[in-house]
């Protein structure tokens, strides 16, 4: 009989067996169960809302209770927060966000309202991303130097919307404008939504945020993607270089995406619900859907993301402070 030594494909199989076990019969599963909710701190029409409720229904039929999108848009996730710390930690209410929320809003808030390393646990994580710098059909630009050669065009002074105050995309808008010698003024939405409506109207020429919030609209011709952040360019838009490449360094650090509990979730129920995601992010047409919003799928199990979440806080606390930002 065929053994299985490989330590990684042992660890594999003894994995998913275990998830198998811890998914078929889930904490709830009886006549009181209620929903889980998954907050979203952003509107419907961005990124975040749209892998969320991609999620919803395959977590609803691996768990075998409704699973429901609860969207607390604003301040660029921190309702969303608040309202994770507050609940009950019971399992039953979940945060899928991404980098911002959980890492950068805590450096760059005096009082944000929560501490993640106090109030959350990670539950798990499904994927990493980019973040892009995009412009919209309004202007002739089809590239980073024509963007900038538009500017110029301009006066040298240009609008780019970011999806929230003091995030990841205003700090870039910052050193490209730093090293490109420009005027760029970052003006903060609530959310990828509300940012990518004005950039379709050709209400402002250029928009930072992830490669899910820009991807469809970048295939379609209706904005184009000229710039990515990252080590590498990226499956979803081979195409589209690196600021790495095109001289702009600083920005190869690669954020993620993850589900959060409130703190005091017990342990067993951790589990089961980074069982649950595990199996949904091992599905062909999950992961398909997903790796076509330009998200780089991968499971990580709750102590994976926890480690990676700290590392990727600690670079930014670096990059924050050097900037002068102060706490607000």
């Amino acid at each position: 009989m065929h053994r299985c030594s490989h330590p990684n494909r042992r660890h594999f199989v003894i994995r998913t067996a275990a998830a198998a076990a811890a998914v078929a019969s889930p904490w709830f599963a009886h006549a009181e169960a209620r929903a889980i909710r998954i907050l979203v701190g952003f509107p419907p029409g961005g990124g975040t809302d749209a892998i969320a409720r991609l999620l919803a229904e395959p977590l609803r039929e691996t768990l075998g209770v409704p699973v429901v999108v609860d969207n607390r848009a604003g301040a660029g996730g921190q309702l969303a927060a608040q309202a994770l710390k507050a609940a009950v930690p019971d399992g039953t209410t979940l945060l899928l966000t991404h980098d911002h929320t959980v890492s950068i809003l805590p450096l760059v808030l005096r009082h944000p309202g929560f501490d993640p390393a106090r109030d959350f646990v990670a539950v798990g994580g499904f994927a990493t991303f980019v973040n892009a710098l995009a412009v919209s059909g309004g202007t002739p630009a089809r590239s980073l130097r024509e963007f900038t050669q538009w500017v110029r065009s301009q006066g040298g002074k240009a609008a780019v919307g970011i999806p929230a105050p003091a995030s990841v995309p205003q700090f870039l808008v910052q050193v490209l404008a730093r090293q490109q010698q420009l005027d760029l003024v970052a003006v903060p939405y609530r959310g990828s939504g509300p940012m990518m409506a004005d950039m379709l109207g050709n209400q402002i020429p250029a928009g930072v945020g992830s490669i899910p919030d820009f991807i469809e609209h970048h295939r379609a011709g209706k904005l184009h993607v000229v710039a990515v952040m990252g080590r590498q360019r990226q499956p979803a838009l081979p195409e589209v270089p690196t600021f790495a490449e095109l001289g702009i360094s600083g920005f190869e650090e690669v954020p993620f995406y993850g589900l959060f509990a409130p703190a005091g979730t017990p342990a067993a129920v951790l589990a089961q619900l980074d069982a649950a995601l595990a199996r949904v992010v091992m599905q062909p047409a999950v992961r398909e859907r997903l790796t076509a919003m330009g998200l780089n799928v991968g499971h990580m199990s709750g102590e994976q993301l926890a480690v990676r979440e700290r590392a990727y806080r600690e670079v930014w606390a670096r990059i924050i402070r050097d900037s002068g930002f102060q706490p607000q």
